[in-house]
């Protein structure tokens, strides 16, 4: 299975209110608390690997199953450091995929290949606007230096929580409580973005509303729709 698993299904694009979250629908939104990779900035693990590797290969890494590559991020990404995901990997999948990995992890900075397009004028057009703007993301601790030093887009951020420095991480609960407590802020009055259905899950398991994002344009209609003055996205004919 390629990507990470225990994916529910949901809706893109849609502004999601379901349990503990249900209260918070209809009200103002204040912040909007962005998750980093494939929403503020691109993270594409197979750009790291295709010096080395072919594309049969590859894709088999990049399958939970064969290869258990997803499970050693979370693991890394709730607070185990790079040496210890690659000897859990080497334990569990073998030799041949934790050299996989230690060549991707050594290799980290060629898989975040761009700031997603609209991103950054939209978190200004929040600012400007006076909505907080915040970052709440799973990330290995000892490579999020990489990210910071490619993509000043999160230095535009009025604060962030990154998971492996406090080893927690979504989709549970307690990882948006911490980041609502570090940020100040209130659910209720918060929106958060990700592109993983079950990191909206979570959010809404803390009160907060969630959006699973694909589209940037969509984002700033589905804002604006709630109530966000930001400029909208021009028609000239």
């Amino acid at each position: 299975m390629k990507g990470w698993p225990g994916e529910p299904q949901m809706n893109y694009d849609v502004l999601v209110g379901e349990g503990n979250a249900a209260d918070a629908m209809g009200k103002p939104i204040d912040n909007v608390i962005f998750d980093f990779g494939n929403v503020l900035i691109y993270w594409n693990p197979e750009a790291a690997l295709l010096p080395r590797y072919d594309k049969e290969t590859i894709d088999r890494f990049l399958d939970n199953d064969v290869s258990g590559f997803y499970d050693a991020n979370d693991r890394m990404d709730a607070g185990a450091t790079t040496e210890e995901g690659i000897a859990w990997l080497r334990e569990t999948h073998g030799d041949k995929w934790a050299d996989m990995l230690r060549y991707y992890l050594d290799n980290f900075r060629d898989s975040l290949v761009g700031v997603v397009p609209g991103a950054r004028v939209l978190i200004n057009d929040l600012k400007a606007a006076g909505i907080g703007v915040w970052g709440l993301s799973n990330w290995e601790a000892s490579l999020f230096h990489i990210a910071e030093e490619q993509c000043d887009i999160i230095q535009q951020l009025d604060g962030k929580l990154v998971s492996g420095f406090v080893k927690l991480r979504k989709p549970h609960k307690e990882i948006y409580e911490r980041a609502l407590q570090d940020f100040g802020i209130d659910a209720e009055g918060s929106v958060f973005v990700d592109d993983k259905a079950m990191n909206v899950v979570g959010a809404n398991e803390a009160g907060i509303r969630g959006v699973r994002f694909s589209d940037p344009q969509k984002l700033r209609e589905l804002l604006i729709a709630n109530g966000v003055d930001i400029p909208a996205v021009q028609s000239v004919r």
